[in-house]
C-alpha cells in the first residue's frame, strides 16, 4: 500500500511537500549601489544580441520578399524597375 493511501486510511492529512527555494544569485555586483549582478548583465547582453540577430534576419527576409518574391509573383511592381 502506498504512503498516500495509508495516510488516507488512517485519517491523516497528506504529507506536506518540501518548499523549493529559488537559487540565490551569488555573483558580484557591477556597482555596489546598483542592484545588478554580473550574471544578470551577461544574460542581458546575450538576450539582446540574440534579439538583434533575429531582427537582422527578419529585415533581410522582408527585403527579399519586397524586392524579389512580390514582383515575381505579380503582387506589385517596383517603382524603379
Amino acid at each position: 500500500m502506498g504512503e498516500a493511501r495509508r495516510r488516507e486510511s488512517q485519517g491523516l492529512p497528506p504529507r506536506p511537500r518540501p518548499v523549493v527555494k529559488a537559487p540565490v544569485d551569488t555573483s558580484p555586483r557591477l556597482v555596489n549601489w546598483l542592484p545588478l549582478s554580473r550574471n544578470q548583465a551577461d544574460r542581458f547582453v546575450a538576450i539582446t544580441t540574440q534579439g538583434a540577430w533575429i531582427g537582422i534576419g527578419s529585415l533581410v527576409l522582408f527585403w527579399v520578399i519586397v524586392r524579389f518574391i512580390g514582383p515575381a509573383a505579380g503582387w506589385w511592381t517596383l517603382a524603379d524597375g
